[in-house]
């Protein structure tokens, strides 16, 4: 637990993540990667999140992203599923969009966790972590690291800048289909709705080179503050 010292402003990008308090492995699971991004979805409105057993009975899953929300809450530029933990870089677009977003996601998706496996109590660790990012530079390294995230299932050492198979790496982190890289590499899919890369404007994730990427996100992880 704690509380938060970041406060949150408009047009200002921020590194949202957390992880699961019992290192409980959600996101290896396709229900619950579906859910997540249909929760993501939907809590990024003005409205109320909808009952999605109602939902289910009229929409298939990929149908679910083209529905009408009211004024979104957040900018979502980009985000990334772990087993245990999740990813996301937002912008707040209306006054304590960010906590108003977080709370409805976090919220709902613990729910229909909780009541899918007969647990109780929070299932992320709160408050949830955030870091300010205040340069586009700054900006362009953490969508590189969002984006890396999956390659520490099959290079563990990533994070000290060590990949044995470097020329790999695009091809395998084009094959974890659980993060925005595909949207930020032009792809077209039905959950492409949740981010809005026009807001992110020229800063794009830049996957030729490998090399630089594993050295820019070894140099952010060291700031992170929650291990994950």
């Amino acid at each position: 637990m704690g509380n938060r010292t970041i406060q949150f402003s408009e047009n200002e990008w921020y590194h949202c993540y957390s992880r699961t308090v019992d290192r409980s492995r959600p996101f290896e699971e396709s229900l619950f990667v579906y859910r997540f991004l249909e929760t993501l979805y939907f809590a990024n409105s003005e409205n109320a999140m909808p009952v999605f057993p109602h939902l289910y009975k009229q929409y298939a899953h990929d149908d679910l992203f083209s529905l009408e929300r009211d004024k979104p809450l957040v900018a979502i530029g980009a985000y990334c599923l772990m087993p245990t933990h999740y990813h996301l870089l937002i912008q707040p677009l209306a006054e304590e969009g960010i906590t108003r977003f977080m709370r409805k996601a976090g919220t709902g998706f613990t729910n229909f966790y909780n009541e899918q496996n007969g647990r109780v109590g929070n299932l992320f660790v709160k408050p949830f972590r955030a870091k300010h990012i205040g340069t586009d530079h700054y900006l362009n390294r953490v969508v590189q690291y969002i984006h890396l995230n999956p390659v520490e299932l099959f290079e563990s050492d990533w994070k000290k800048g060590v990949v044995s198979e470097p020329r790999l790496l695009p091809q395998r982190l084009r094959s974890y289909a659980h993060s925005s890289l595909f949207e930020h590499e032009g792809g077209i899919r039905p959950q492409s709705s949740i981010v809005n890369l026009d807001v992110l404007g020229n800063v794009r994730d830049n996957v030729t080179d490998a090399a630089k990427m594993i050295d820019d996100a070894a140099e952010y992880y060291r700031f992170l503050e929650l291990d994950l």
